[in-house]
C-alpha cells in the first residue's frame, strides 16, 4: 500500500492543532480582599479576554461605597503560537455601610461581570493611646488538618512616616510547618477613629507537614519615627501570639479507600479536546487536556491523572503542566495533564469518568470533583462514504471481485457459487490486513514527528552550564539594568541569583539579599529597595550599582540572620 505523504503530513498537523477553548470573552470581576473593615479601603478588578474601546461603568457602585480612582492596563500574551489579549480596569473603593454588600455586575460593551460579595466589618479600636505606629496580626483558623492551608496575615499601620523600618519574622514552632509567600504586599490606605493609616499587608501561607500544635510567635516591627521633624530612636512594635491545633488525616471514604489526601477549600476539575471527540477517524489523533485546581493548596499535591486504559483505543500521555495563582482564599494550585488519543477501530468506546477525592476543609468532609464519562464514535479506516442509502452485499461483492469475472446468475453481481465466495472470503481479509498497517503506519509516523522534534532539540540544547556561570550571567543581567536604570530588572535578576547562591534558603527580596553581603553592595540594594517601597519612591544611581555588582562579598555564616529570625523588610531600611 503506498502511503501518501502529505496526507499523513495533513493529519500530524490536524493532531497537533491548538486546544480549542470552551470559554467565550466576558467580563470577570474580582476584588484583593473579601473581607475589609469599615473606612479601609480594597481594590475590585475587572478584566475582559479582548481588547475594546468600551469603558466599564463604575457608576452603579456609588450608592455602596466611595469610589476611587480608576487604571487600565492592557496585555498580549502568546501561548502555543496562539496570541491573547486582555484589558483589566483596577479601581479603588471603600465601603459607605457594614455588613455583606453584593458588589453589582459591571457592564463593558455588551459583556456584563460576575457579582462579587463582600464582608465589611466594624472598625478595628485603635490600641490605647491611639498609637500612630502600630502591627497587628491574625490567622483564618484556629484548628486544621495536615497539609492544610493557613493564612497568616501581618499588617503594619502607620499613621507618621518612618525611617529604616524593618519586620522581623515570627518564629514557628512545634510541628513541621511548610511557609510559602501568598502573593506581593499589598498598600492601603485606612482610617480608624477618625486617624487616617497607611497599611502594608502581607499574607504567609503556612502548610503543617504533621500534626501537633503550631506556636507562631509575634511579628516584630522595627522603625525610627518621625514626630514633629524630628526621628526617635530606633523602636520596636509587636503583635499577638497564635497557636493552631493541626489535627491528623481522616480516614478516607468507605467507597474510595485508596483516596490520596488532598485538603482545599475548593477543587476544581475541567477539561479541553483539540476538535470535537464524538466522531473520530481511527488512525487520527486527538488531545485531551484534563486541568485539575484547588484552592489552599500548592500545585506540587495535587494528583496526577492517570490515563485511561480503555479496550480499542492508544493512549500517550504527555509530561504535566504545573502553575499556580493567589485570590483571595489564598494560593490555587494548577495541574495540567495532557493525553493523545488515538482509536484503534471503528466503533463507540466509551472513557470512563475522572473522579478526584478531596477534602473540603470549610465542611469537613469528603467530596468528589469529576467529570462525566465521554463516548467516542471512531469511524473505521478506508470505510467508504454512503451515497443514496447503504450498500448491500451483493455491491461488495461486485467490488471485490477479480477484473474480467462474469456477474453471478441470480442478480447482478451477487455471490453464487463456492469459488466466488472463497474470492470475497479473500478481499475481505485482505482489505482488513490493508487496514491494520495502515493504522500502524499512521501512528508510528504521528509518534515520530511528535519525539523526533523533541529529540533534534534536546540534541541542540547545551547542557545546564555550572553553577558558578549561571550566577555570573544573573548578576551580568543584574550589572546591565542597573546601568540602564530598570530597578525591575535589577530585582528579578538579583532574585534569580540569590536561588542559586543560597537554594536552601533562597531569598524572597533585595532588602534580605541585602543582609547577606558586604559593603558596598548591601548600601546600594538597601537604596534600591527603599526606592521601590519606601514612602514616595525615589531614583538610584545605575552607575553606582552596577560597580557594587562587579564584586559581591557575601556575610560570613555567624554574621547571617538566620531565615527563622529575618524576613524580607516590607519597607527597606
Amino acid at each position: 500500500m503506498k502511503v501518501h505523504k502529505p496526507l499523513l503530513a495533513l493529519l500530524v498537523l490536524a493532531a497537533n492543532a491548538l486546544l480549542v477553548s470552551s470559554a467565550w470573552a466576558a467580563a470577570v470581576a474580582s476584588v484583593d480582599r473579601p473581607n475589609v473593615d469599615l473606612n479601609e479601603s480594597f481594590t475590585l478588578e475587572v478584566s475582559v479576554d479582548v481588547v475594546t474601546d468600551s469603558e466599564p461603568d463604575f457608576s452603579i457602585l456609588e450608592d455602596d461605597f466611595y469610589v476611587g480612582q480608576v487604571s487600565k492596563l492592557s496585555s498580549t500574551s502568546i501561548v502555543n503560537g496562539q496570541m491573547t489579549r486582555s484589558m483589566t480596569w483596577s479601581v479603588s473603593l471603600m465601603a459607605k455601610r457594614t455588613g455583606t454588600i453584593q458588589i453589582p455586575p459591571i457592564t463593558v460593551g455588551a459583556e456584563r461581570s460576575n457579582g462579587v460579595p463582600i464582608v465589611v466589618n466594624e472598625p478595628t479600636n485603635a490600641p490605647p493611646g491611639e498609637a500612630d505606629v502600630f502591627v497587628t496580626s491574625d490567622v483564618d483558623v484556629d484548628e486544621t488538618w495536615v497539609q492544610a492551608q493557613i493564612l497568616y496575615r501581618i499588617r503594619i499601620y502607620r499613621a507618621v512616616p518612618t525611617r529604616q523600618p524593618a519586620l522581623r519574622e515570627p518564629t514557628i514552632s512545634g510541628a513541621e510547618t511548610l511557609v510559602e509567600l501568598a502573593g506581593d504586599d499589598r498598600q492601603y490606605e485606612s482610617v480608624l477613629n477618625g486617624k487616617p493609616y497607611s497599611v502594608i499587608e502581607r499574607t504567609i501561607a503556612l502548610y503543617p507537614q504533621e500534626s501537633g500544635e503550631i506556636s507562631i510567635s509575634p511579628a516584630m516591627f522595627e522603625a525610627r519615627v518621625l514626630r514633629n521633624g524630628r526621628i526617635t530612636g530606633r523602636k520596636v512594635f509587636q503583635s499577638d501570639a497564635h497557636t493552631i491545633m493541626v489535627a491528623p488525616i481522616p480516614p478516607p471514604p468507605a467507597d474510595r479507600p485508596d483516596a490520596s489526601w488532598l485538603p482545599a477549600r475548593d477543587v476544581v476539575l475541567g477539561e479541553d479536546w483539540s476538535r470535537q471527540f464524538d466522531e473520530l477517524e481511527a488512525g487520527e489523533p486527538v488531545t485531551r487536556e484534563i486541568t485539575l485546581s484547588a484552592l489552599g493548596q500548592l500545585e506540587t499535591q495535587l494528583p496526577a491523572i492517570d490515563a485511561p486504559g480503555v479496550d480499542g483505543l492508544n493512549v500517550y500521555a504527555d509530561k504535566p503542566e504545573f502553575g499556580r495563582t493567589v485570590e483571595a482564599g489564598g494560593i490555587r494550585g494548577q495541574r495540567k495533564d495532557q493525553y493523545a488519543i488515538i482509536g484503534l477501530a471503528g466503533g463507540e468506546v466509551e472513557l470512563p469518568v475522572v473522579e478526584v477525592p478531596w477534602w473540603d476543609v470549610e465542611a469537613a468532609e469528603w467530596k468528589v470533583a469529576s467529570l462525566p464519562a465521554r463516548t467516542l464514535t471512531v469511524k473505521g479506516a478506508g470505510e467508504p462514504e454512503t451515497v443514496g442509502g447503504p450498500s448491500g452485499p451483493n455491491d461488495f461483492a461486485a467490488e471485490a471481485a477479480p477484473t474480467g469475472a462474469a456477474p453471478a446468475e441470480g442478480g447482478v453481481g451477487g455471490p453464487s457459487g463456492p469459488n466466488q465466495l472463497e474470492a470475497i472470503t479473500f478481499w475481505q481479509r485482505a482489505t482488513e490486513i490493508l487496514a491494520i498497517l495502515w493504522l500502524l503506519t499512521l501512528a508510528a509516523w504521528w509518534w515520530s514527528s511528535r519525539s523526533a522534534p523533541r529529540k533534534r532539540r534536546e540534541s541542540r540544547e547545551p547542557k545546564t552550564p555550572p553553577l558558578h556561570k549561571q550566577q555570573s550571567a544573573s548578576l551580568k543581567k543584574a550589572r546591565d539594568a542597573a546601568a540602564a536604570g530598570d530597578r525591575a530588572g535589577v530585582r528579578a535578576a538579583l532574585l534569580e541569583w540569590g536561588r542559586l547562591q543560597w537554594p536552601e534558603s533562597a531569598p524572597r527580596s533585595i532588602g534580605e539579599i541585602a543582609n547577606r553581603v558586604q559593603a558596598p553592595l548591601c548600601d546600594e540594594l538597601r537604596k534600591l529597595s527603599s526606592a521601590s517601597y519606601g514612602p514616595g519612591g525615589g531614583d538610584i544611581d545605575g552607575a553606582t550599582l552596577a560597580k557594587a555588582l562587579k564584586s559581591v562579598t557575601l556575610v560570613e555564616a555567624h554574621e547571617t540572620p538566620s531565615v527563622g529570625e529575618m524576613l524580607p523588610p516590607l519597607m527597606p531600611r
